[in-house]
């Protein structure tokens, strides 16, 4: 029997942690909220604070610092940080769900007590490197090389798109190691800010997500050590899928914050504005929207939970965080959209919230997989 059910309310830790993510948000966030978006700087006492407060290291046991949350908890912590600025939102899902976590899922044990407890006290940041700028959906397209010495591996090449890329300090780089076969080609490798040879290079300058740090890195013969190879030669592609669909399942959370911040906004907006003598909230127009951003957002909040319940359980979770992430991020792209429309005038100036949650959303259908990639997951997966 293949019961994937799992119970709707939330457990006594998520209501903990939403509580307390809420207040940070309120407290530490909207007041510079536009701050670090106009000026597309980190936030590194906004990062030392979620340090502080765990939320880097979320996921993680305990033994090297974490927190030990459950993936469900997760997403409550992602989805509310997100409500009020999806930038940071997207520092703390990428911060747990790719570089630390694919140390701690792949690494060896040396490689885990050497980095992961400054990571996830948030003493350092992380930074995962996939995406170059000839290879994007296709990753098997990648062209940045590894290759052995002696005790070391000899990395040349190129990342672009990497969040945390000029303010993280340990990387997981994937390189070519063996050009003979495609599906063993490509390794993982932990490496070092200050390691001669790697830099960085152009920071982005992007519609939105702003305040998310995000940088090209360049390897001229980096020399890594050969215990910094992350399990064998050969598995990284393999080891970057399964990073990926957890990650997807922190990108739909975001999402999910992202349309409920659009939606609380939408509301509260819809009850002050006066038109034609009454509340906007009293035309049947306005409340239908509202009522359709409120149905779509309930039903991705659930699909996502129902993908980090799978993987809470240990259970297969690919198609379910696909869906997830497919969902909700076109969800939060309908969310922002509307809640723009519904404050006219007011949705385009910054004085308004919703005019940076219409230019932060679009990111969400495009990283960690765009929606084409995710339709391509769920159609493979139904048709095995």
């Amino acid at each position: 029997m293949n019961d994937t059910s799992f119970n709707i309310e939330p457990t006594e830790s998520m209501l903990m942690i939403q509580q307390l993510a809420r207040d940070f948000a309120e407290k530490e966030l909207r007041p510079v909220v536009m701050k670090y978006d106009e000026s597309q700087e980190f936030p590194l006492a906004v990062a030392a604070k979620l340090g502080e407060l765990g939320f880097l290291g979320a996921v993680f046991p305990e033994e090297y610092g974490g927190a030990g949350l459950s993936a469900l908890d997760f997403t409550v912590l992602v989805e509310e940080i997100s409500k009020v600025d999806p930038s940071i939102g997207l520092s703390v899902s990428a911060h747990n769900g790719l570089c630390t976590n694919h140390i701690f899922m792949f690494g060896s044990d040396a490689q885990k007590q050497k980095y992961l407890p400054d990571l996830c006290s948030g003493k350092k940041l992380g930074a995962w490197g996939l995406t170059e700028p000839s290879s994007g959906s296709d990753a098997g397209g990648m062209r940045t090389t590894a290759k052995r010495d002696g005790n070391n591996w000899v990395l040349n090449g190129g990342k672009t798109f990497i969040t945390h890329g000029s303010v993280g300090s340990t990387f997981v780089v994937m390189a070519v190691t063996n050009k003979e076969n495609r599906k063993e080609a490509i390794s993982a490798f932990i490496l070092e800010k200050g390691m001669p040879g790697f830099s960085v290079g152009k920071k982005e300058n992007k519609l939105g997500m702003r305040a998310s740090d995000t940088a090209s890195l360049i390897f001229d013969n980096v020399r890594v050590p050969a215990e910094n190879l992350i399990g064998k030669e050969g598995e990284g592609f393999k080891q970057a899928l399964v990073i990926l669909d957890g990650g997807r399942i922190g990108i739909a959370a975001l999402s999910v914050g992202l349309a409920q911040g659009a939606l609380d906004a939408s509301v509260k907006y819809a009850k002050e504005r006066q038109q034609f003598g009454k509340p906007l909230a009293e035309f049947q127009a306005i409340q239908f929207k509202l009522a359709d951003m409120a149905m779509e957002i309930e039903a991705a909040r659930l699909l996502t939970r129902k993908a980090a319940f799978l993987k809470m359980e240990g259970r297969p979770y690919t198609l379910e965080a696909s869906e997830a992430k497919y969902f909700a991020s076109e969800v939060a792209t309908r969310a922002a959209n509307e809640a723009v429309q519904i404050h006219g005038g007011y949705g385009f100036i910054k004085e308004f919230p919703v005019e940076k949650l219409y230019r932060d959303v679009k990111l969400l259908t495009i990283g960690e997989g765009t929606s084409e990639v995710q339709k391509m997951v769920i159609a493979r997966k139904l048709l095995q």
